[in-house]
């Protein structure tokens, strides 16, 4: 081997390593040959003197279109009927952006709903008051 280190490359649990190369080393991994889920990449660096060190690497892949779900969560505890909005989208490829499907819709949070109102009670509570003074000049 003489004097460089080499890096050995494994994708989970398999045997079979995708590459050994000589340190440093610049590698593009394609995840499109990978299903959607979690993976592992596994590094496997030996010495000149075969020591060896092993780094492993949680990875998650999504290739397949992205999906939204609204009106439930996980471990959520429910009950009845529910309303739910699902979207899936997929993000293309490198070259092209796909614009329809590529945004999900969501409801108007509860907290704009109570700000809004909490506006137009003010705004009338101003506008009668302000119609009061100008009664009385």
């Amino acid at each position: 081997m003489g004097d460089k280190s080499f890096v050995t490359l494994f994708i989970d649990d398999d045997p079979q390593p995708i590459g050994t190369f000589p340190a440093p080393v610049s590698f593009d991994l394609d995840t499109k040959k990978l299903p959607d889920g979690k993976h592992m990449l596994k590094v496997v660096s030996k010495d000149h003197r075969g020591k060896e060190g092993i780094k492993i690497i949680p990875f998650i892949v999504r290739n397949g279109p992205a999906i939204a779900v609204e009106g439930i969560r996980k471990d959520e505890v429910v009950d009845g009927v529910l309303p739910l909005m699902i979207n899936a989208y997929s993000k293309g490829d490198q070259k092209t952006f796909m614009l329809q499907g590529s945004e999900t819709p969501h409801s108007i949070p509860f907290w704009i709903i109570i700000l809004l109102i909490l506006f137009i009670a003010w705004a009338a509570y101003y506008q009668i008051t302000s119609g009061q003074i100008s009664l009385f000049k």
